[in-house]
């Protein structure tokens, strides 16, 4: 299928809502979802932002600047999911509690902002991992429009690009809470030494890692193979050994089979 038939599928369908609010975290797929809600709704639709400690530095202005460049209506919501018992303790079910605190929010203020549904930016490729968020999402009554119209990462970033959107490549930003092995508390102060590592990192030239907390606040470094001799060496691997540790890290790992996204669903519990 062309992407201007998937454009136009995409944004009717979002036109037979009537009205709508999309979750945007600032990620390609929630954006795309956004401006198709924005050609199909206009001011019937709102994008809305979760705020807490589990967002990385640069996402919420990234969210703000997408709804700015799309033209649709913005609202930042705090959550406080990490106030939850069911989250710090950060099994492998801590996703489904953070969207169900989201979701619930925006519910509470569907009224105000004169819409009906609520819609996320999950696409057809996540229907293959492990995502306990789906199950928030279906009990709360949220739409996923680009699985409804089979749209996988690869046609979502072919429809950004078509729309002349910048974020068309930005690489994937799960929330921070995602880097914490599961049995190891989630806690503000943890996502924020993760938040602080992987913003020296990305200050050292590399575009995509992930720093993973494991037991005993041990920071496994992923980052692209071709890097991985790059930060063994003199004098980067000092620099961050130097910088991890006063974060808050006690060891610093870097791990050799380079960075991959979801790793520690292969970790088990507490690992």
């Amino acid at each position: 299928m062309s992407v201007q038939r998937q454009q136009d599928r995409l944004v009717d369908y979002m036109r037979q809502l009537g009205s709508c609010a999309v979750a945007l975290s600032g990620g390609v797929d929630s954006v795309v979802v956004a401006k198709a809600a924005q050609l199909g709704l206009g001011s019937n639709a709102v994008a809305v932002t979760g705020l807490s400690p589990s967002l990385a530095e640069g996402e919420l202005d990234a969210a703000k600047l997408a709804a700015d460049l799309i033209g649709i209506r913005h609202r930042v919501l705090e959550t406080e999911e990490y106030l939850q018992a069911q989250y710090i303790r950060n099994a492998p079910d801590r996703c489904y509690h953070c969207k169900t605190e989201l979701y619930l929010r925006i519910d509470a203020i569907k009224d105000e902002l004169q819409v009906g549904h609520v819609a996320n930016g999950a696409n057809a490729d996540d229907l293959g991992d492990y995502r306990p968020g789906m199950k928030a999402a279906k009990e709360r009554d949220v739409i996923s429009p680009l699985i409804e119209n089979d749209l996988g990462k690869g046609d979502v970033r072919a429809l950004a690009l078509s729309w002349e959107l910048p974020m068309w490549d930005k690489p994937a930003s799960p929330c921070l809470a995602s880097r914490v092995a599961y049995g190891e508390e989630v806690t503000p102060e943890r996502l924020a030494m993760i938040d602080q590592a992987e913003q020296f990192l990305r200050q050292q030239g590399i575009k995509e890692t992930r720093v993973r907390l494991h037991g005993d606040n041990l920071a496994r470094l992923e980052v692209p193979l071709a890097e991985l001799p790059r930060l063994a060496s003199v004098p980067i691997r000092d620099q961050i050994v130097t910088r991890f540790l006063e974060l808050g890290f006690r060891y610093v790992t870097l791990d050799l089979q380079g960075f991959r996204s979801g790793s520690l669903n292969l970790v088990p519990l507490g690992g």
